[in-house]
């Protein structure tokens, strides 16, 4: 029993070593525009974690229904509030500034290089832009992104 716990507590401590977390400031004026996060395309590691900044008041993150990996987590958080969300399903995920979504404040993080759910993303994103009142091409920017970096 005693050499199961210490194999666990190993595993587990290394897993977190591995494991990073990364920052994405929620904005009214970035160097990319008004109403954005910043950076607004992230690719990273399975089971690694964001934390969502609340650096300007009054925004949030959520994720877009349609636009997050089939049985991955959705996430909702407070206006004005820090949320960290750890991603432990590969995919692609879309997520936005809920009272601010009209003006096309969403980003795009992509989990363990894996683009399975793109078409499922990109038909969701048809729908979801038709309501932006400005950055129409947006979310086609964003997705463009992925393949450069």
């Amino acid at each position: 029993m005693k050499i199961y716990i210490t194999f666990l507590s190993l595993f587990l401590f290394h897993q977190s070593i591995l494991c990073a977390n990364f920052e994405v400031k929620m904005l009214n004026q970035g160097s990319s525009g008004v109403m954005v996060f910043e950076p607004s395309v992230l690719k990273i590691g399975l089971g690694d974690s964001v934390t969502f900044k609340a650096t300007d008041a009054a925004h949030n993150s959520a994720s877009i229904s349609g636009m997050i990996p089939l049985n991955a987590k959705a996430w909702n958080g407070e206006l004005s509030r820090d949320i960290t969300v750890t991603f432990d399903t590969p995919g692609i995920y879309g997520y936005q500034c809920t009272p601010h979504s009209m003006m096309a404040m969403v980003g795009i993080i992509q989990v363990d290089d894996n683009q399975s759910n793109l078409n499922e993303v990109e038909s969701a994103a048809k729908i979801f832009k038709s309501k932006f009142v400005m950055n129409q091409n947006r979310f086609d920017d964003y997705l463009k992104m992925l393949a450069t970096q």
